[in-house]
């Protein structure tokens, strides 16, 4: 079959964000004998003629869209980001007549209510690889589509639980091409290629909706297949990546074997990561500065040990300290993170989680006040308890936790913070 596929995240937040999970479609489906085009809404214009040039084109049997983004996560600037999506919904629809079909990080979350609100066919919960190219193999024989595993479709029948890939070994990393056809025109050194080694979450943090999105268990590509991977991206001459799992350092044992790996393979690369500031020692880290880490998101989100155990954290203010260290010690540059407002929260731990973020010294600290209320979290639990919202089904506006003991001087004091500290960004 032809297949179109379409990003439709335009929001480029801190940095140029690359559609992977577009990409890992996209392979799994050519894989699978049918013919792929793909178009990131992000690098172009005129989006409206850039879907009716592809479609006039290409004549596509099926289109996919992928929602990344429900909303901005910003309290203070909340905005629902799926007006734009239902745009291009009606751009397709107005020049084809192929069913639409989406995915993506961000339907996962709210599959039933996301797919009435933007009026598509139907939807895909979780990992499509293997749900897409099912949908295809039915459409083509014109048989029913109902029991594929996280396929919504209109109305109120819901589907059977989504499917989650095993063995990550099985379906193919996506190759070099399905970017560069993407995005042209951009610049390399604003390119970070996405590359994920892992999938899934055991942490389960309080306010987190990676469980809902790759589920619990945590699965993973071989090394030998990760690094190879790397290496074809390499040799097309791509040299900087963010390594997109939710927690790279974990399990310690992968994380040495991968950068093992990458320094025996002599890739010469620069990469991003996320650390979960916990388990992580020195021999770890240095390795990962050995195989090109460059910068780590520190998503650490307190400096008072009290709330950090309201948040389900496994780690204390001191593992922090000492993971932080460390990282400073082999140049590795560190993007920290206060996420402030949420349960238990008091000016008095604001004050110390400011405190606490100034002694580390980081290159450059991101705070967020209020956290997004996800579905399917112990913080949508609370929220309900408290009467902040009504139940779940609420959430797809953005719905946002913040402690009644910090609403009234929250503000003011974290802006009074950040005047003297222009690596403090909002």
């Amino acid at each position: 079959m032809r297949v179109l596929l379409i990003s439709a995240n335009t929001e480029k937040m801190n940095m140029l964000v690359l559609p992977l999970g577009m990409a890992c479609i996209a392979a799994s489906t050519e894989k699978a004998g049918h013919t792929v085009h793909s178009i990131n809404l992000m690098m172009h214009q005129d989006i409206r003629r850039t879907i009716e040039q592809e479609i006039r084109t290409f004549s596509p049997e099926i289109i996919g869209v992928s929602v990344r983004n429900i909303d901005n996560q910003s309290m203070e600037s909340a905005t629902l980001l799926l007006d734009s999506v239902k745009n291009v919904i009606s751009d397709c629809r107005d020049f084809s007549a192929a069913p639409v079909v989406l995915g993506g990080a961000g339907y996962s979350i709210f599959p039933k209510t996301v797919l009435e609100y933007l009026g598509a066919d139907m939807g895909i919960q979780g990992e499509g690889e293997v749900a897409f190219v099912r949908l295809l193999e039915r459409l083509e024989h014109k048989e029913n589509v109902s029991g594929i595993p996280g396929l919504y479709l209109p109305g109120t029948v819901l589907p059977e639980k989504s499917c989650r890939i095993c063995d990550l070994d099985e379906i193919p990393i996506p190759l070099p091409h399905i970017h560069l056809a993407v995005h042209p025109g951009a610049k390399e050194d604003e390119l970070w290629i996405p590359f994920q080694t892992r999938r899934g979450c055991a942490m389960d943090c309080s306010y987190c909706s990676t469980a809902t999105i790759e589920g619990r268990i945590l699965r993973k590509f071989s090394p030998q297949k990760a690094v190879e991977g790397l290496r074809r991206y390499v040799e097309a001459g791509f040299h900087q990546f963010f390594f997109v799992d939710n927690t790279f350092n974990l399990p310690p044992s992968y994380a040495e074997a991968l950068c093992d790996g990458i320094i025996a393979a002599r890739l010469n690369i620069r990469w991003r990561c996320i650390l979960y500031p916990w388990k992580t020692d020195g021999g770890l880290i240095e390795k990962m500065a050995k195989a090109g880490c460059r910068e780590v998101s520190f998503g650490f989100e307190s400096g008072s040990d009290i709330i950090l155990k309201q948040l389900n954290k496994r780690f204390k203010c001191d593992d922090v300290v000492k993971v932080s260290q460390r990282l400073k010690a082999h140049g590795i540059a560190r993007l920290g993170f206060l996420l402030l407002g949420g349960p238990g929260e008091t000016m008095e731990t604001v004050l110390q989680s400011l405190h606490f973020a100034d002694a580390l010294q980081l290159e450059t600290l991101k705070i967020s006040i209020g956290i997004r209320i996800y579905p399917y979290t112990a913080l949508s639990r609370i929220a309900i308890q408290e009467g902040i919202i009504a139940s779940e089904a609420e959430l797809l506006f953005p719905r946002f936790y913040l402690a009644d003991a910090v609403k009234t001087d929250i503000a003011k004091t974290v802006q009074n913070w950040m005047k003297d500290r222009p690596n403090w960004i909002r």
